[in-house]
């Protein structure tokens, strides 16, 4: 699995994570989804992050600091990348 793809996957797993857990805050505030989600959402923003810092030198500048930014740090990051990828251009 490249770097692109597990940063995209993590992202979006991250932000979907999120919604649930908004989502569920805002109307029933069922703790079972909460105790289901979070690891969940925990767990991703780690693959982004520490993906992100064990990336090659090579980055653009700033992809790390972005990847810290919880909810949309993952979002940023892939769209950081796949900006100033040679195999999208």
């Amino acid at each position: 699995m490249t770097l692109l793809r597990t940063l995209r996957l993590a992202a979006a797993v991250e932000l979907v994570s999120l919604v649930i857990l908004l989502g569920n805050l805002l109307t029933t505030h069922t703790p079972a989804v909460a105790t289901l989600v979070g690891p969940l959402h925990g767990t991703a923003y780690l693959v982004i992050v520490v993906t992100a810092l064990l990336a090659p030198a090579a980055l653009p500048s700033g992809v790390r600091w972005r990847a810290v930014i919880p909810g949309v740090g993952g979002l940023l990051v892939v769209r950081r990348m796949r900006n100033h990828s040679p195999e999208t251009r």
